[in-house]
């Protein structure tokens, strides 16, 4: 048994936030290269986890930020815009991965505070 409190909340989107973030990021570098299916594939995959993450805890309007995210992020069909949109639209994903992280949250079940 530990002294140490639990939090009240878990923030269950922030690593597959963080991580896509990150790949956007690294997208930036190798748009228009040979890696950058693979960031496609892992900007797709991880915005529906947070799309997910998001309905679980009853914060919907999440999905209408992560849906179009994978959708314009997917490498089975791949949307065709201008290098300069499409770099923009990285900048934009990870602003909005980074907040998805830091404001999805549910309740902690094994809050041993709230008596």
């Amino acid at each position: 048994m530990t002294s140490y409190p639990t939090p009240a909340y878990r923030r269950t989107a922030l690593a597959p936030a963080i991580l896509g973030a990150i790949a956007l990021l690294a997208g930036v570098a190798l748009i228009d290269g040979d890696g950058f299916t693979i960031i496609l594939f892992a900007v797709s995959i991880l915005a529906l986890i947070v799309a997910w993450f998001g309905w679980q805890a009853k914060q919907w309007w999440w999905i209408a930020v992560f849906v179009p995210v994978a959708l314009l992020w997917n490498p089975v069909f791949p949307v065709a815009l201008e290098h300069n949109t499409f770099l923009f639209a990285h900048y934009i994903a990870a602003i909005a991965f980074i907040a998805a992280g830091v404001l999805i949250r549910v309740r902690n079940p094994d809050d041993r505070n709230a008596r």
